[in-house]
């Protein structure tokens, strides 16, 4: 059977260490790749890595084979970017409260953007505005997680539910709570979906 790869991508906070309370709870014989996202936070900085698209392309180089990719939040629309812009190298699709890639204000998303930037130390250029996808999305034909919370008011359930009508191939699973870091609330549950899901196994709602 061949191995399963799976790569994590933190959002805005920057650090792979967000998915530490997830990866002890997927199965041991999956080869786990994150990232410490350069410049954010206490992550040192990279001159390669200036804009979104660079961030992409940083992200594939460390993709040695094909992947399960997860993106939490801003890695979320990370996430879809990569799917996009380097489609050989993503297997499965996992967003978790993606905050992007879709017209956020449209489902009057909260923007986190003001408040991040007075409180952390991350990079201008992550606050510029973020393209809509949505006229791409039809292009990502690989099977698609959405984890997403009932009343996240920085990602609300109505981006999810457009995502799950314009991706081809994704399934939506809800947990009812308001809390933005919904897997790490959940982190038995989240690890399960996605063990399930990349088996192909039936999925709870």
């Amino acid at each position: 059977m061949p191995t399963t790869n799976i790569t994590l991508v933190p959002g805005a906070a920057g650090l792979a260490s967000f998915w530490d309370p997830i990866r002890e709870r997927l199965p041991s014989d999956w080869q786990q790749h994150s990232f410490d996202l350069p410049g954010f936070g206490p992550v040192p900085a990279r001159p390669d890595v200036t804009s979104y698209e660079q961030l992409v392309d940083h992200i594939a180089s460390g993709i040695a084979v094909p992947s399960v990719v997860a993106g939490q939040s801003m890695g979320g629309f990370i996430s879809l970017q990569l799917a996009l812009r380097h489609p050989a190298l993503v297997t499965h699709l996992v967003l978790i409260v993606a905050a992007g890639g879709v017209d956020m204000a449209r489902h009057r998303a909260v923007n986190w953007r003001p408040r991040d930037r007075t409180s952390m130390t991350n990079p201008d250029w992550i606050y510029a505005p973020l393209p809509d996808l949505t006229p791409e999305l039809w292009r990502i034909q690989i099977p698609v997680l959405l984890l997403w919370a009932t009343r996240d008011p920085i990602s609300p359930l109505g981006v999810a539910e457009q995502l799950n009508a314009n991706l081809p191939n994704a399934r939506l699973i809800t947990f009812d709570t308001d809390d933005h870091w919904v897997a790490r609330r959940f982190p038995g549950e989240t690890a399960g979906a996605i063990r399930d899901f990349v088996a192909g196994q039936p999925l709870g709602q």
